[in-house]
């Protein structure tokens, strides 16, 4: 007897995100781990029911883990194109091998398949037609380019 029901996806968009060069890292911080903030300076979202652009100014607080795991912790503005203003903001992971992690470090192209890439997006509005985001899970898988990132994001149904 199966006590619960796995849920299941649906495709919300395509994030593409513009990202500026890393600013310094703190080096190790108290946990071991280095620091390091990167501004996002653009994207677009686009998907069947929703497109957005992302506004410059916000930006990713890295964690770097010793083992070179990545903890991402984004802060974005979102306009979409009916004129709504969305904030969004997610907590993800990136991991894989050390040498995969290493290539992606230098900004070399790695498939997607080579590595861990999730996270977890949170959106907040005072749109009443995008209400239903605030009330919603989701999930995205990623993928880093030489030139910023792009994902796939999924409601939780």
């Amino acid at each position: 007897m199966q006590l619960y029901e796995a849920p299941t996806l649906q495709f919300l968009c395509n994030m593409t995100l513009e990202v500026e060069t890393e600013f310094p890292t703190t080096g190790k911080t108290y946990n071991g781990a280095a620091r390091r903030i990167i501004g996002v300076t653009g994207g677009v979202l686009e998907g069947p029911d929703f497109k957005a652009n992302v506004r410059p100014g916000g930006s990713d607080w890295i964690v770097v883990r010793e083992d070179g795991t990545i903890i991402q912790d984004v802060k974005i503005v979102l306009e979409t194109d009916d004129g709504a203003t969305i904030l969004m903001t997610y907590r993800g992971i990136r991991t894989g091998p050390k040498e995969v992690l290493e290539r992606l470090g230098r900004g070399e192209h790695v498939p997607k398949e080579d590595y861990y890439f999730r996270h977890a997006p949170i959106f907040e509005t005072d749109s009443p037609k995008y209400d239903w985001m605030n009330k919603h899970l989701f999930v995205a898988t990623g993928e880093r380019l030489p030139s910023g990132v792009q994902y796939a994001i999924f409601t939780v149904k």
